[in-house]
């Protein structure tokens, strides 16, 4: 049976999520690799918020400075693998 947490163990958690989540964050503005860094940040912010609906998270802007890290890297690698990935094709068909 679980037991039930105390608040200063979800604090804790909910910290560690959200520093997980800039971490993941910054990764993601990696090019190449960045993507599965940017999804698991999302998935760590999400965590973190789920908590946040009862806790207060000293860590907030942390996690957000992470989330906006990994939107803008999932936009920005996304965009450039499409373009790489249509000129590749443009090139290997038009020839």
């Amino acid at each position: 049976m679980k037991e039930a947490l105390s608040i200063p163990a979800v604090k804790i958690r909910m910290m560690n999520a959200s520093i997980r989540c800039l971490i993941f964050g910054l990764l993601g503005l990696l090019p190449l690799i960045g993507l599965p860094f940017a999804l698991v940040a999302g998935w760590q912010s999400g965590q973190a918020r789920s908590w946040e609906k009862y806790h207060w998270n000293p860590a907030q802007q942390i996690r957000i400075t992470g989330l906006t890290c990994a939107v803008i890297g999932t936009m920005v690698w996304t965009i450039v693998d499409i373009l790489v990935i249509w000129r590749i094709y443009q090139y290997c068909i038009g020839n």
